[in-house]
């Protein structure tokens, strides 16, 4: 018998330890094609990711200064995924000492904002870099000059002998003596006090300087807020040379020669993301203030507000530049021989990358 119950016990341990060895054989063999799945699937993955990055197309974009509403269309093309539909990875980024001009020329970064007085040593003469105007960011100059209300600098003869804050660039202060003359006063009579203002309230409060070169946009809105009256008179208004393109994208011109298809395509989103602030200046504001939120949230949403009707303003699309007006400041600038060469027209601009 207990040979009997032995063989009965040994049999069914025989036969427990096959089913087990069997069972883990299985398991084996199943956990592999887990595993062989998985490897296909993550390789699969792989080379998805491998071939959406094949497919897009990197782009790095430097500010002029800090975000502020001129740049709101990039971040709103930015934020409503226009740049990635377009097949593009936008970056956003400051810009270094020397400005946007070296970086875009150096080819370190695609695009970024400059303006058309201060990227003519960009665009010509002997230290000319592969840079080009692509797209006006506003239509219109919205540049002038401010001073305390009832200070008589509320047109530019009421300038003389008062002190005018200065960068001590020539085409400045040339453009500056140019409507000082028209309206019939002497420039040699206005005090050049070499500053650089960047509370212009303060500033004008204080007494340190009497009238400040702004952008009204941001700085006379600014001035607006703190309940400062102020007299305002836009460069514009007093001679329509002075109506050139600031700010404006630039671009690095051997980049989009060779890259025509990836610049339309960014200009296009581009346009879509000023078009949508244009007309959605209250939407576009905390999109900017999303991405900045330490901007000051009246200030942008009046600011907005003001630019949203300057960006296309009377042109037919977004982004135009007139050949007419960009030449009639550089011929201006050759008239008054403000540059080391004579400059063509045509110089530094192009319409050709615009979605029409």
């Amino acid at each position: 018998m207990f040979k009997k119950v032995s063989s009965i016990v040994l049999a069914g341990a025989l036969l427990l330890s096959f089913a087990a060895g069997c069972g883990q054989q299985n398991s084996k063999t199943e956990s592999k094609a887990e595993s062989a799945a998985a490897a296909t699937k993550d390789s699969a993955s792989a080379d998805s990711a491998t071939a959406d990055s094949a497919n897009t197309t990197k782009i790095t974009f430097v500010l002029d200064w800090t975000p502020n509403t001129n740049h709101t269309g990039l971040y709103v093309a930015q934020e409503k995924g226009w740049f990635a539909d377009a097949g593009l990875e936008v970056e956003i980024v400051q810009p270094p000492e020397d400005g946007a001009e070296a970086m875009v020329g150096a080819g370190q970064a695609q695009f970024g904002v400059s303006f058309q007085d201060s990227m003519l040593p960009a665009v010509a003469g002997a230290n000319a870099m592969p840079v080009t105007a692509v797209a006006a960011l506003v239509q219109h100059n919205t540049s002038g000059i401010i001073s305390l209300k009832g200070k008589g600098m509320d047109t530019p003869k009421g300038l003389e002998g008062k002190k005018y804050a200065t960068w001590d660039l020539p085409i400045e202060q040339a453009t500056l003596k140019q409507v000082v003359e028209k309206d019939g006063g002497d420039f040699s009579k206005v005090q050049l006090i070499p500053s650089t203002v960047t509370d212009e309230v303060s500033a004008l409060q204080s007494g340190q300087v009497d009238a400040i070169w702004i952008f009204y946009g941001w700085a006379g809105i600014a001035a607006e807020q703190a309940q400062l009256e102020t007299d305002y008179f836009a460069f514009k208004d007093i001679d329509p040379v002075f109506d050139y393109y600031t700010p404006v994208v630039l671009g690095n011109t051997d980049w989009t020669a060779a890259h025509p298809e990836q610049t339309k395509a960014f200009l296009a989103a581009l346009q879509k993301g000023y078009e949508f602030a244009a007309d959605n200046a209250d939407a576009a504001a905390d999109i900017l203030l999303k991405y900045a939120p330490e901007l000051d949230a009246k200030l942008v949403k009046e600011s907005q507000a003001y630019l949203s009707q300057e960006y296309i303003a009377d042109a037919a699309q977004w982004g135009y530049i007139d050949p007419a007006r960009w030449n009639a400041f550089y011929n201006w600038i050759n008239e008054n021989k403000l540059f080391e060469v004579e400059i063509p027209e045509n110089t530094g601009f192009t319409n050709e990358y615009l979605t029409k």
